[in-house]
């Protein structure tokens, strides 16, 4: 995570301050993150949550604020930006941003970002390993574990599939930032989908010659299935983008965008935690809860985008019009395939938790 240091005490912050007049929190956000720490990327439209913290005015007075904070993939780091000269920006990992920030709250939002415990709870110990330890009579199980059916290396599949999904999803938020790079991000979001695509086929065939398996078979297969519909629709979107020759997007469709991006990441956050459904039942189903609200949110960002079109060009421009609604569709569907994933993770919490 990138902090800054604020401009009078010097401490570390995360970019912030008021939106102009007409513009929307998450893309003042967008704005305050290159100003203030010279950096652009896919900004996602629902926020991850709010925290207070108390300035001084000039005046004299020290006030109360309430900051929304919205998640941004950076995609580019400016070497020069606006306030270069009276700022400095650091990379930290979540745990040391987490200590770094004085604003507590700010602090948990931080750490709820990808919370670091919970990858490390889904570490679990097989229950053979378990034994050794406490024993310490390795050689004596090793023959036993040989002679056990195998199960497959399926959180493995998992998560080098969620790998690929979150690649192609900043591929598209840079996308749909416009601009001469247009080309190779479509060039890369095929190519994810095509590393997608040899896991699934791993992931079917695994399921064929795995005598047990850590879910059950149907559950599995969902499961990757509604990934790789995500990263299928990134592509029809890519291909779209190809084909009808899109140089500039709608703000609705980059609002879109900047939610897919989150959404893998969120994706990709879960996987690991699968390895022991039991033990993070809870974070999972938080996961699942915030890509469920950032479907709707995509939808209302949808219907308003679409109704915006059909006002600008359905008369005058009817082909732009229909290619906006064909970009705006696939758009849709790939955000409706993560709530797919959640429903699919959401399964297998009530199943196994």
């Amino acid at each position: 995570m990138l902090l800054v240091t604020s401009r009078e005490t010097k401490r570390w912050v995360i970019p912030k301050g008021n939106p102009e007049a007409g513009m929307t929190p998450h893309l003042a956000a967008a704005l305050e993150a290159e100003e203030e720490a010279g950096v652009r990327g896919a900004v996602c439209p629902v926020p991850l949550g709010s925290y207070r913290y108390r300035k001084r005015r000039k005046t004299g007075a020290s006030l109360m604020f309430d900051v929304d904070v919205f998640p941004l993939a950076v995609q580019q780091e400016l070497p020069e930006w606006k306030e270069d000269s009276q700022r400095e920006r650091r990379w930290f990992s979540l745990d040391e941003a987490a200590k770094a920030v004085e604003e507590s709250d700010l602090a948990d939002l931080i750490r709820s970002f990808g919370a670091s415990e919970f990858n490390r709870a889904a570490r679990r110990k097989t229950m053979l390993s378990a034994i050794s330890d406490k024993t310490r009579v390795t050689s004596m199980f090793a023959w036993f574990q040989r002679l056990l059916p195998s199960q497959g290396n399926f959180f493995d599949l998992f998560e080098a599939h969620a790998v690929a999904v979150v690649a192609a999803a900043n591929a598209i938020g840079r996308a749909f930032e416009g601009g001469s790079a247009l080309a190779e991000n479509i060039r890369e979001i095929d190519e994810r989908e095509g590393e997608a695509d040899d896991v699934i086929r791993e992931v079917l065939t695994t399921v064929r010659r795995t005598f047990l398996t850590p879910f059950d078979r149907g559950a599995i297969t969902s499961l990757i299935g509604s990934m790789d519909n995500a990263i299928d629709e990134m592509q029809s979107a890519a291909r779209a983008i190809d084909i009808y020759e899109v140089g500039q997007f709608e703000p609705g469709m980059r609002d879109i965008a900047g939610i897919i991006v989150d959404a893998a990441r969120l994706t990709a956050e879960a996987m690991p935690l699968l390895r022991d459904v039991g033990r993070n039942g809870a974070r999972l189903h938080e996961l699942t809860g915030r890509l469920v609200r950032m479907e709707s949110h995509a939808d209302e960002v949808h219907a308003a985008g679409l109704k915006r079109a059909f006002q600008d060009y359905a008369k005058s421009d009817s082909v732009r019009f229909m290619v906006c609604r064909e970009i705006y569709k696939h758009l849709e569907r790939i955000v409706d395939a993560f709530e797919d994933v959640a429903n699919e993770i959401d399964g297998l919490v009530i199943d196994h938790a």
